[in-house]
Parts: structure tokens; sequence; C-alpha cells
């Protein structure tokens, strides 16, 4: 959900921040409990030639279409990525087809702007095609690139060349119960294993192969769990993400001239002991905030931002739907519990992504068994949950839609990519296309 303080109440605040004030205020504004009443979405697209979509668009196109898109009355906020990915991130909705009609008219809207310039938006969790180009020339991503540098090349594919469909739900109840914060904390971190699968849709990168179904997903994994990784869940959800935040390392010092500062290693933590280069102020807790990529990020509400873009124009209503069903419906809640549950295990008491059972499902989706079954239960859920939420038939027509289609099958949107370029090997001279044995993971270095 799009929130005009990216960080919370503390953005105009320059006074210097303790550890403990840290703690503090990290508890009191990350989760803020109450019954569900707010849904949102964040919808990131590829901005692709019209009829060409494996040529690259130029910076000066994506400037023009950009600039008239500006003059364009949205209910939702849009942005541009790093890469010139566009963004559009609704305000928090009282339901879920609020939601949905409101997101859905501002698209039509921006793709009719981006039509008239021989432009289209793309749902792809990767650019198959394109390599990484910054678009964006900001302090705050020049800082981004230098820090995300260091692991390697991952980083710059996650800023230019990915793009997701990012769900927002309320964080719960205070009280335990299917709607209570610490049980849609877990299950957020489990469930999500689920969804990875069930929408895996990155599977290529330079029109090659990665071995892996959702690649995007393998880019969090190689950026690091400082930067993109969950916490332990070994603690109430207030205490572990507190602890989370000021152990995890400084992305940058911002400077109101000049280069920002990117420094290696430093935690926040050390950063309010130290006071060097300067002290911490509450801005900087806020800013630091935005600068760490778990899987799910507490913003107050949840923010589920393990699935990858889907694809058609209306693919993204899919994973809002079956999500806004599994968290906020109380029986599909359980029902959603219980099926992951025996997952568990197989994530090794390690955060998530960086576990056996989140690897296993961006690498192989739902032909993995286990996740398979857990995927076939939570859809079935999520069909008798969503006419209780007022959800009309044309949504759980699409959602059964996309069960039979992958979830029924072992499938994901990612096989009907793998398929096409199969198809297409096999039609030229000598070609012989392949099984999905043949995929191979290609070195995002090259």
């Amino acid at each position: 959900m799009s929130d005009s303080n990216t960080g919370g109440d503390c953005t105009e605040h320059r006074t210097a921040v303790t550890e403990p004030e840290v703690e503090a205020l990290v508890r009191g504004i990350c989760f803020k409990t109450g019954p569900p009443r707010a849904l949102g979405v964040e919808l990131e697209w590829l901005v692709h030639e019209l009829r060409a979509p494996q040529l690259p668009v130029t910076p000066e196109r994506l400037q023009a279409a950009y600039a008239a898109l500006r003059a364009v009355p949205l209910h939702s906020p849009l942005t541009v990525e790093p890469g010139g990915q566009l963004e559009l991130s609704s305000l928090p909705a009282a339901s879920l087809m609020e939601c949905i009609r409101t997101v859905s008219a501002d698209l039509d809207a921006v793709r009719g702007v981006l039509a008239e310039d021989g432009l289209t938006l793309v749902g792809i969790g990767h650019d198959p095609w394109h390599t990484p180009r910054r678009f964006l020339h900001e302090p705050r991503y020049d800082a981004m690139e230098t820090c995300l540098d260091r692991t390697g090349p991952a980083g710059r594919h996650m800023m230019c060349t990915s793009a997701s469909v990012q769900v927002c739900v309320d964080a719960g109840q205070e009280e335990p119960g299917p709607l209570g914060h610490a049980r849609r904390w877990w299950l957020a971190h489990h469930l999500g294993a689920v969804l990875v699968a069930a929408f895996a849709n990155s599977p290529l990168i330079g029109q090659e192969p990665t071995g892996w179904l959702s690649t995007r997903q393998l880019l969090w994994l190689e950026i690091g769990a400082g930067r993109a990784g969950a916490p332990r869940l070994d603690g109430a959800p207030r205490d572990v993400w507190a602890r989370h935040v000021l152990d995890s390392p400084v992305m940058c010092v911002r400077r109101d001239g000049g280069p920002w500062e990117v420094p290696e290693g430093l935690t926040f933590r050390e950063w309010t002991r130290s006071r060097s280069p300067r002290p911490p102020t509450r801005a900087d807790l806020d800013y630091h905030l935005t600068t760490l990529f778990p899987p799910i990020r507490p913003r107050g509400h949840l923010e589920l931002r393990m699935i990858d873009a889907q694809p058609g124009e209306d693919g993204w209503i899919v994973p809002l739907a079956v999500t806004a069903a599994l968290f906020d419906d109380p029986g599909a809640a359980e029902t959603a519990y219980r099926a992951v549950k025996p997952l568990a295990e197989r994530a090794m008491d390690l955060p998530a992504p960086h576990n056996p059972l989140w690897t296993d499902a961006a690498r192989h989706g739902l032909a993995d068994p286990e996740l398979r079954e857990a995927a076939a239960v939570c859809f079935a859920a999520a069909l008798e949950a969503l006419p209780r939420l007022g959800a009309d038939a044309e949504v759980t027509d699409a959602v059964a839609a996309f069960r039979d289609r992958y979830v029924a099958r072992g499938r994901c949107p990612a096989d009907d990519l793998l398929d096409l370029r199969r198809g297409l090997d096999a039609s030229r001279p000598g070609g012989t296309g392949g099984t999905s044995t043949d995929r191979r993971r290609k070195d995002i270095r090259t």
C-alpha cells in the first residue's frame, strides 16, 4: 500500500537516536495491530516495445512516455524504478473488490498513454531479453548500486530488470488466533514459499534458462541475508524485527551535497554506538527501514514481496485475491496454517528465503510434490473464502482457472515461458527442442 511517508512517522525528525530508542521506535511503528480492515497491492511492470519486446526502449522514449503519464489523474501513486520499470501502488482499500477496481482503472489509463508511444506493460518476474541498465541516476540508487555490487551483479538485475506483485495485508490482531499478528507473521514466512512456487514466472536471463523457475528469487538469495533476508522466527515478531533492523548493515549515510557515503559492514546498532561518521537520527532510521528487502517487510502492515510479476493484463488479480483470502478470512487462514505447517521442517529454522524450503520453491515451483499439495489446499480454501470477502464471479473464476491450469497440474507460469522457448528452438533449422531436464543454471555474471 502506498504511503506518502515512506518509513513510518520518523521522516522529519532530525534528533540523534540511541540504541534503546531505535528498538522502541521500530517496535512501535512496524506492527500496528487491530482487526484486518485494509488491503493493498504494489505492481511492478517491465516496459517494453509494444510490437517487438526484445528490442530495447531508449531512455529518451521512456522519459517522454513518463512525462505524459505525469499528466494523467490516477487514484494510485505511480513511481519509476531504477531500471525504468513502472510501479503502481494502491492506497489502502477497504475491500478486495475496491482494490481491484481502483487499480484496474488506473492500469487502463496507464496502458492507454503508453500505447500511444508504442509501449506496453509486461508482467514477468525478470526481463528475459535485456541486460540491466539504470534509467534513474539519483543519490539513492547510486549508493544502492555501490552497496549491492559488493555481493556481485545480482543487485543490478534486481534494481533494473525485475518486477513483482507485492500484496499488503494488515499486521493482524494483538490477540492470538488465526488473525493474530504472531500467527500472520509466521504464516507469511511459510506460505510465502508456496506463493513463490505457484506464481514463479522468471525462468530466463538473456533468453536462456537459468535452472530456476523464479530467477527473481535467486537474485534475492545472491544479494545476501543482511540486505534481503528475513529475521529468525525465534521470538515475538516485534522483538525479532527490532533486533534484525539494528543488526542489518547500513546501506548509506546521506549527505546534503555530493555522493552519499556507503559504509562497509556497519550495522545500525554499531552506528548508534560509534556515532560515526555522524550520529544517526530518527530520519536515518526511517531511511534504513526502506533499504531492507526481506520477503516479508513489516511497515505497520505486512508487505509480502515474494511473488513474481504475472502474465496478462489482469494476472496480478489472482495472487492478490488468493493472498487476501488466506490472510483475512479466518477459516481460510486456519486451513492455510495447517497446510503449510508440515513444510516448516524443511526450512530447518533458517530465515527465508535462505533456507531449503524457499530455494526448492524458487527452483522447482509446483513440480515439488509437497509444495503442490499445500498449494492445492490453499487454493481450495481461497476459492471457498472469496465470496465471503465479497469477490465477484469474475475474480473467483480467474482464481479457479489458475488453479486448473497450473496448481492442479504441478505447473506455474514460468513453465509456459520455457515451453514457448523450447517450441521456438524446435522450429529453428536443426533445432531439437528439449525437456524440462535441460534447464541449466546460467550464471547471472554473464
